[in-house]
């Protein structure tokens, strides 16, 4: 039998996708492949790269540089990103827009996260926000601008997180020592990314990025009411809203065929039922067992569905 024959016979028991056979056949026939996720991947680790290495530089040789020095070159870099993105991106649309070249993505992402570095120098070397962390917020403000005029989900996240972070340090400038006020603040900060990029999507403003609010959405959430199940007193009412949240992530997820939520709601679930068994187990061979077991369980389970949900598609 031959690999092709094999592979044919792979797809129709249902062991690999159409996808994923066609792909393998491209493979064996030796023709060509797109690489373009794994370019992608690695343009943005290369953007990363660049960015740390003048965070680095920054730190190491601000003395010698001088401060004029240091936002000169930054603000020429950030200056020539945008320009370039601005003179090569076509029209606004509220619908999805393809991205006029491969390299405008990038650059933008670079322009970005420069301005950020930028104004976290800024604040770091003049106090001038006194010390309240403001620039998280005004790149928040920017880069969703941003990412909705050059229609970039990463530029969107970049955007949210900025946020989030700035609500967190806001928090924490107040002395604040029960993490209650981080969970209050988390829970509505999730409330409100999912409120808002639901409403723009049903009012026809970028819908694609829709996906981009809810799964940020969603893991701020449940990771905040994670971390209050092992709390005197309320650690079963928040056991209790996490399970809840859990199975309305797993069953949208089911309905709307977004395996991604299925899984948030199943690993959440597991981690915070595992979590309070282990407190009544006893030595560490009943949670070695209990370890394994489960886990091989939960592993097969999500190994089944993620083939169900390939064959659907």
């Amino acid at each position: 039998m031959t690999t092709l024959e094999r592979l044919a016979e792979w797809k129709a028991v249902g062991t690999i996708s159409q996808a994923q056979h066609d792909t393998l056949v491209a493979l064996v026939r030796k023709e060509r492949v797109s690489v373009y996720f794994e370019l992608s991947a690695l343009l943005y680790l290369g953007v990363l790269s660049f960015v740390g290495g003048l965070g680095w530089t920054m730190r190491a040789y601000v003395v010698n540089l001088g401060d004029a020095a240091i936002l000169s070159v930054l603000t020429a870099i950030v200056a020539a990103a945008f320009y370039y993105c601005f003179a090569k991106a076509g029209p606004y649309a509220n619908t999805e827009v393809e991205s006029p070249n491969l390299a405008l993505d990038y650059v933008l992402y670079l322009g970005c996260l420069v301005l950020s570095s930028e104004l976290g120098y800024v604040e770091y070397r003049f106090h001038i926000f006194d010390h309240w962390h403001h620039h998280l917020l005004i790149v928040s403000v920017i880069f969703g601008a941003l990412a909705y005029r050059f229609d970039n989900r990463f530029v969107l996240s970049l955007a949210l997180s900025s946020l989030a972070g700035w609500l967190g340090l806001r928090i924490s400038g107040f002395d604040v020592v029960s993490a209650d006020p981080l969970r209050f603040t988390a829970l509505i900060y999730g409330a409100f990314v999912a409120g808002i990029g639901t409403w723009l999507s049903g009012q026809g403003i970028k819908a694609h990025f829709l996906d981009v609010y809810l799964h940020l959405a969603t893991h701020v959430v449940l990771a905040a009411l994670a971390s209050g199940i092992g709390e005197p007193g309320m650690g079963l009412a928040y056991l209790a809203a996490l399970l809840s949240l859990c199975g309305a992530s797993i069953m949208l997820g089911l309905r709307y065929r977004k395996f991604a939520f299925v899984t948030y709601g199943i690993l959440y679930g597991y981690g915070a039922i595992s979590f309070k068994l282990l407190e009544v187990l006893g030595g560490p061979t009943e949670i070695f067992f209990y370890g394994v077991t489960t886990g091989t369980i939960v592993l097969i389970a999500l190994v089944v569905l993620a083939r169900r949900f390939g064959r659907e598609e």
